[in-house]
């Protein structure tokens, strides 16, 4: 199983209840497609940058979940019909790996001059 995120953008003429209500489907929609939720978060309304049909905001839902990709379909036609949805995108999530930072090398004239004042002192 992958692991996937996306991100909805809902009507913003839903209320709290209506959105947590759409979230609830959207679990058991993923559960009983044998995905597991990993993580969701109502990131709140939002302005946007432009119009999308008549609204000019819109209410931002994240969701993170691992689930077989025949479910992205069967998502992807739910958040299609679904007149609450404005827009919805689904990502891959590939895990980040963390570089590690090199030290740094003292660059020569900075070296000299460190050690020329501490000779002189």
């Amino acid at each position: 199983m992958q692991i996937y995120e996306t991100v909805l953008i809902l009507k913003p003429v839903m209320s709290d209840p209506e959105v947590a209500e759409f979230l609830e489907k959207t679990k058991q929609t993923v559960a009983s497609e044998g995905g597991e939720l990993v993580n969701h978060e109502v990131w709140g309304r939002r302005k946007l940058t432009h119009f999308i049909g008549k609204a000019r905001e819109g209410v931002y839902v994240y969701l993170k979940y691992k689930a077989a990709p025949s479910l992205l379909k069967k998502l992807g036609h739910g958040f299609s019909v679904s007149d609450s949805v404005l827009r919805d995108m689904t990502v891959v999530a590939r895990e980040r790996k963390m570089r590690e930072k090199k030290a740094k090398k003292p660059k020569p004239a900075a070296a000299a001059a460190a050690t020329s004042a501490s000779a002189q002192s």
